[in-house]
Parts: structure tokens; sequence; C-alpha cells
């Protein structure tokens, strides 16, 4: 066990520490936190695969005071160290990757074209990587009864945790925070695409037996249609709809009970920061405008665990980086209390 008799809450965030400023090792905390510096495939801005260590030093600055769940960092948070090779084989393939975008996006054809053959094979090879690793990633921690959560990256990251998550659960429902569906089949020729996580994880995981998304803002025809087919299986709350419910009279509280009515016993959160007002996260791969505050994405976790649901695992990903480090600090406080609310649904 971690002694705390000479750690210092209340004191600045010692950089010798792990994450928050924690004197604890993997071994000693209850929840550990899986990096994952990945982001080949994003349309948009790119900077997230160096997300997790400038979270981890925007971490030092977080009070460590939480009202709602009080002294919940005493039971340990763990912050893995990033894997180099990883983020060297995204770097490689992102290269490659915004090649290849620039390619498809003039009209021309792949098939026709050896180098774009071979990019797109390697780039679909790469992420098929990433997600064993992933997968083994949590699923040692899992095996070994740890809490996990998963700081990406880019939305792609986490689809090996999934199926973690459903090899130590069995069935279990998601509530995805999100401002697009992700439900594209193979977004740009990329099995693996950030914009295909959903799809994905739906056609390959089938325990997964509901997905319920909620703020979303920015999506096409196929996602749309992919909806209305699946609509036992996929309840998805726009954020249109939700300010509109709200500006005719209805509170968010009974909006969070109906979404929350939902959702099975085990509960999956994978939170995209781009599900928020972007003036929180500017930098983030694809902002859209609208979304939410984050005490109203942090009110909605609160009474689901209320409700008498259990949080089984997490992640936190396409965080931006700035030169203010604006981003960082919006991620590293909304990576703190996902951690605790998944301890205060998990009690010892």
């Amino acid at each position: 066990m971690t002694d705390l008799s000479n750690f210092d809450p209340n004191s600045v965030g010692n950089p010798n520490n792990n994450i928050f400023g924690l004197p604890f090792s993997e071994e000693d905390a209850r929840l550990v936190i899986v990096p994952v510096p990945w982001e080949v495939t994003v349309s948009y801005n790119a900077g997230t695969a160096r997300a997790p260590e400038h979270i981890f030093k925007s971490s030092l600055q977080v009070d460590l005071y939480d009202p709602e769940v009080k002294d919940g960092w005493k039971q340990g948070f763990y912050m893995r160290p990033c894997d180099k090779k990883v983020l060297m084989k995204s770097d490689y393939l992102r290269k490659e990757a915004e090649l290849y975008i620039n390619y498809i996006a003039q009209g021309e054809e792949v098939a026709v074209n050896k180098f774009m053959c071979k990019s797109q094979k390697e780039i679909n090879e790469g992420s098929l990587f990433l997600n064993n690793w992933v997968f083994e990633q949590t699923k040692g921690l899992l095996d070994k009864g740890k809490l996990v959560g998963l700081l990406g990256g880019d939305h792609s990251t986490p689809l090996g945790y999934f199926k973690a998550i459903a090899e130590k659960h069995g069935d279990f429902g998601m509530l995805q925070i999100d401002a697009h569906c992700d439900l594209r089949n193979g977004y740009e020729g990329f099995k693996y695409s950030h914009a295909s996580i959903m799809y994905n994880a739906l056609e390959e995981i089938p325990q997964l037996k509901k997905l319920v998304q909620v703020g979303i803002r920015d999506y096409c025809d196929e996602e749309a249609d992919y909806i209305a087919a699946n609509s036992s299986r996929v309840i998805t709350y726009f954020d249109k709809d939700i300010k509109e419910r709200q500006y005719e009279g209805q509170t968010w509280q009974q909006i969070v009970n109906e979404i929350i009515n939902h959702l099975p016993g085990k509960v999956y959160i994978s939170f995209d920061i781009d599900g928020l007002d972007p003036k929180l996260c500017p930098h983030t791969g694809t902002p859209v405008q609208g979304g939410f505050e984050t005490e109203q994405v942090f009110y909605l976790i609160k009474k689901l665990i209320q409700s008498g649901r259990t949080i089984v695992g997490f992640d936190l990903n396409e965080v931006g980086i700035s030169q203010d480090e604006w981003d960082e600090n919006v991620g590293a406080r909304c990576l703190f209390r996902l951690c605790n609310l998944m301890i205060a649904s998990n009690p010892a």
C-alpha cells in the first residue's frame, strides 16, 4: 500500500509523482489510465496523439478536492507512460494518411494508384495493430481487477478496450458524449477510422446491446439511415432536439432521466471532448458549434450512478493541444472527474 502520511493534497503537484501529482504506483492504484497516443485517420485538425503527455503535465494543476466524491483519489490513480513506439507508428502512418486524404479529396481513384493502394493497406493494418495492442493492454489490467480509463488520441483508439470490456463483463451499454455519430462504414477507405468507431463497435461486439448517443450535431445521410435502421439498438439525442425541448419547458433533469432509462445495468462511457461547447475544446480534431457545458455532462453521469447502474469503463479522447494549454487543462479536469465518478460507481 502507498504510504500517504507525508503526502499533502493541498500542496503543489509534484512532477516526480504520477497523474494529478499522486504518489501511487500501478500496483497500488485501483484505477489505471492507459494513454493511447494515436491519430492516424483524423480528417481535420491533428495534435491529439500528443494529448496524453500534455494532459499529464496539466493534471499537476488540478486540485484534489471533489465535494461529490471526497477522497476518491486516495484509492489510487495511475497513468502508464506513453508508449513511444505507438506514437512513432502513429506519426509515420499519419503522414501517409495526409497524402492519401489529399489525393481522394481531389476526386482521384485509389485503385489506379499503387502508392495510394499501399498506403491504404498499411494504414488499415496499422489500425488493426493498434486495436489489438489496446485490447491486450486493457485486458491485462481488467484481469488484475483494476478499474481502467483510456486516454486518447483520436476516437478510433478505444475499440480494443470495448472488446476487453465485453470479454470481462458480458452484455453492456454505452453512453457516448459526442458532436458526431461516428457511424460511418470505413470512412475515407479506412476501416478503423475515427469516424467509424461506433459502427465498428456495433458490428464487431454483439455484447454491446445499446448505444445511447448524446449531443450529436454533425452527421451524414449514411449515419442517419443507420440510426433509423437500428432503432432498437441505437438511441440518438441530437443537440438541436435537446435544446428545443429545453426551450419549450423541459428540464435537463427530465431529459437525463429519459436518457438513463435506455441504458442497461452495466455502462461504458465514451467521452469525445468535442461533445462540449468548442469554447472548452477549440483545438479538438473536429470542433462543432453548440454542445454542452462540462457540468451538464457530469450531472448526467452522476445521475447514471445514482440510478444504480455501474460504470464498467471509460475513455476520454480528441483533446487537442494548444499554446496556452487551455484544451489540456479542460481535458485534465474532465479526466479527474471521470476517475472519481468511476470510483464512486464501483465501491471498494
